[in-house]
């Protein structure tokens, strides 16, 4: 707790310490989470090279929240103000985009690729 940058590890810490103890857990957990949430660029790319034209299929949103959601889970871990910010509204960003498709599958016309 001597690290000024430490934001909730002095609320938090006592709750669930195992969110802040240094293993090659946190490590793999945070690359797979980054790995995850640029992988949606990818399959966006893929899917738009496939039709000739700029394609938003409905897997980017699924990718980009559990990318956004582990990430943020990593940013907790770190611990760091700027990275919690960076991170923390980002699920819900996305889980309103995916109620949103859902809403336009179940009218009948949905705007990305499925």
């Amino acid at each position: 707790m001597n690290d000024p940058g430490v934001f909730l590890e002095p609320f938090l810490g006592s709750v669930v310490p195992w969110l802040y103890y240094e293993s090659a857990f946190w490590t793999g957990f945070g690359l797979f989470g980054n790995l995850l949430f640029s992988l949606r660029f990818i399959v966006q790319w893929l899917y738009s090279e496939k039709r000739k034209e700029l394609v938003v299929p409905a897997v980017f949103w699924h990718i980009s929240f559990w990318g956004s959601v582990i990430t943020l889970i990593y940013a907790f871990h770190v611990d760091k103000l700027p990275v919690i910010l960076g991170y923390c509204f980002l699920p819900f960003l996305y889980a309103r985009n995916l109620v949103l498709l859902v809403r336009g599958k179940n009218k009948g016309h949905a705007t990305t690729a499925g």
